[in-house]
């Protein structure tokens, strides 16, 4: 790194903001390029570039001068890209259990609508991961042995034991819960 970035680094830490204004700008198309190459959608990464920026802004005085300043924005960067791919997930993750939550209520009201008896085992069935709840069905509703099941799921019949073991338990302390209030 020149003298003349080092120079303006330390006036920014200082709050000298044509400094770090420069330093902002000089480093921008070069993170704009990187975050393209991680994210590929241009305008994922220009979003990505603006928050990374005001981070800078927030975080110049933490910089410390041990890897260079496009190391330190990547590191800033890189960061911000993984909190929001993380939020994406749980956004995601929500938006599927409200689904799932709305699909139960509808199939409730279609037994309860023929007059057929929605009980607490389907309830609590409901609850349960999926990947689970298709194990127990295959295995004591259906009768499935193990190894089919591992067959028509791709997993081994090991996996398929864990699966209805986990989701028997779970059915168990739901309808215990239940019972006992």
């Amino acid at each position: 790194m020149s003298d003349q970035s080092l120079e303006r680094i330390r006036r920014a830490q200082q709050g000298d903001t044509s400094a770090l204004s420069s330093l902002l700008r000089e480093h921008y198309t070069f993170l704009f390029k990187y975050l393209i190459k991680v994210t590929m959608d241009p305008l994922l990464a220009e979003d990505l570039v603006q928050d990374t920026m005001v981070r800078c802004m927030e975080k110049i005085n933490t910089y410390n001068g041990t890897s260079s300043f496009s190391s330190w924005l990547i590191t800033i960067a890189t960061r911000i890209f993984i909190d929001r791919k993380r939020r994406w997930k749980r956004e995601a993750e929500w938006k599927q259990r409200e689904q799932q939550e709305q699909g139960i209520r509808s199939i409730r009201w279609r037994f309860e609508s023929r007059g057929e008896e929605w009980s607490e085992v389907l309830d609590s069935l409901s609850r349960l991961p999926s990947a689970q709840r298709v194990a127990v069905l295959l295995k004591h509703y259906y009768g499935y042995s193990y190894d089919e099941i591992g067959e028509i799921l791709r997993v081994p019949s090991g996996t398929v034991k864990s699966r209805v073991s986990l989701g028997l338990n779970q059915l168990r302390k739901e309808l215990n819960e239940d019972g006992e209030g």
